[in-house]
């Protein structure tokens, strides 16, 4: 009886041992496919690479201080004296518009998936940009997204600055400010899209603009001339100088914005590599080649080589190289900036002449026409050794004047927008007294 009881004990045991090796089995099996999803999201998390986080970063400052103070100081030194602070005022405020609008919307609008013509609304309110779960973007797979984020809000900061001198010294502040944001999210964004996203339109045809010959020049050229158009010309244009205050402070703004290239080409590579490295040379070579080139254009003209003519050949011949630098070498960027300094030269002294259109500051000539040049010859000139040449100068010449129409259209439409709601010019006591004292109650001399 007592051996019955205990093998029944026994063979009980036993059962309950069996279950329980039965239960962790089901378990197991119920826990595996959810450690292997684990184990994927592991394994799918990018690595990032400090270097090139680094980089970006130290290349966003870069192109921040190319609009402040970098084109501040440029803009405002070649006005004159009693508008001065009013190029500085627009700028700030522009700046603070847009990087607002791109953390909002922007930024989803150009950077995610979306269809050809514009990205959707993944990163709305910049969501999933902050914190350990960020990921990297397709375009930038060694740094998190949020150093991409912030390097390309840099891009559009400067990209609508530029197009402030097309209408310096008779616009209102308060159209300045609802131009930039919808133009940030109704031109930027979209060509962007077009161009640097995976998915663009003008990407999958191949158009090659390494850092923003036409995202960046020729969408603000075509809306400043636009622009310049829409709002006429000062009072006086054609009748009596209006000659910059203060070259020094635009050779200053134009060393910085020189300085700030540097950032805004080679760190378009988004690593800290031979590539970056070659677009940095590119840079350098193409704006002291520009600088010369216009130097020689102005002494060939009146026998004289002005500071300001050298000053302007060399953002003439860093608008040019933008596309290409990340794509050619020292021939090539010898060549491109041979060919904006000429030409930018040309279209910037007879431009206004031949037109009559007041674009103030030649956004038109200088950034528009230059970056024209150096689109249509980065195809010329990239080399396959650097990276795969994907575009033909049509290529490149379709997608250039694709930008330059839809900006200039879409330009036109948010003005007359705005121009009910805000006014787009100020009154013409204002505009003689000059901007500085009749909008912001600010001087800086007595004089004119």
């Amino acid at each position: 009886m007592a051996y019955g009881r205990g093998l029944g004990v026994t063979r009980a045991a036993m059962a309950g041992v069996s279950g329980l090796f039965l239960a962790a089995g089901a378990m197991a099996q119920a826990v595996a496919p959810a450690a292997a999803a684990a184990s994927a999201a592991v394994a799918a998390k990018p690595t990032f690479n400090g270097g090139d986080t680094a980089w970006l970063l130290v290349s966003t400052v870069l192109v921040l201080l190319m609009t402040i103070p970098g084109l501040m100081l440029f803009y405002s030194g070649m006005v004159r004296t009693k508008n001065a602070l009013s190029l500085i005022a627009h700028t700030f405020a522009a700046a603070a518009v847009v990087t607002i609008v791109w953390a909002l919307v922007g930024y989803s609008l150009a950077f995610t998936v979306g269809n050809p013509w514009v990205g959707g609304l993944d990163r709305l309110f910049a969501a999933n940009l902050i914190g350990a779960s960020v990921g990297a973007h397709p375009s930038a797979p060694t740094v998190p997204e949020s150093a991409f984020f912030l390097f390309q809000m840099a891009f559009a900061i400067i990209t609508f600055a530029l197009i402030i001198g097309a209408t310096a010294e008779r616009m209102r502040l308060s159209a300045t400010i609802f131009f930039a944001g919808l133009w940030t999210v109704v031109v930027y964004a979209p060509v962007a899209h077009w161009i640097w996203e995976p998915g663009g339109w003008l990407n999958a045809l191949g158009h090659m603009d390494f850092a923003g010959g036409t995202v960046v020049h020729i969408a603000a050229g075509s809306s400043g001339l636009v622009a310049a158009m829409v709002i006429g010309p000062r009072i006086g244009f054609g009748k009596e100088p209006m000659v910059p205050h203060n070259l020094l402070i635009t050779v200053l703004g134009a060393g910085l914005l020189w300085a700030g290239w540097f950032g805004f080409n080679a760190g378009s590579a988004f690593e800290a590599s031979s590539r970056a490295v070659g677009a940095l040379l590119a840079t350098q070579v193409a704006a002291c080649m520009g600088a010369l080139a216009w130097g020689f254009c102005e002494f060939v003209k009146r026998n004289q080589m002005s500071v300001l003519g050298m000053a302007t050949g060399a953002i003439a011949g860093l608008i040019a190289v933008t596309p290409a630098s990340g794509f050619v070498g020292i021939v090539g960027a010898v060549s491109i900036g041979l060919a904006a300094g000429v030409i930018c030269f040309v279209a910037v002294t007879k431009f206004k002449t031949v037109t009559g259109i007041d674009d103030s500051l030649d956004v038109f000539a200088l950034h528009g026409i230059g970056g024209l040049v150096g689109t249509v010859l980065t195809p010329v000139f990239a080399l396959t050794e650097i990276a795969p040449v994907t575009a033909t100068v049509w290529t490149n010449l379709m997608g250039a004047v694709a930008v330059f129409v839809y900006a200039g259209v879409a330009t036109w439409v948010i003005l007359m927008v705005i121009k009910p709601i805000a006014g787009l010019r100020v009154d013409a006591t204002s505009e003689k007294i000059g901007l500085d004292v009749s909008q912001h109650g600010e001087m800086l001399s007595s004089g004119q």
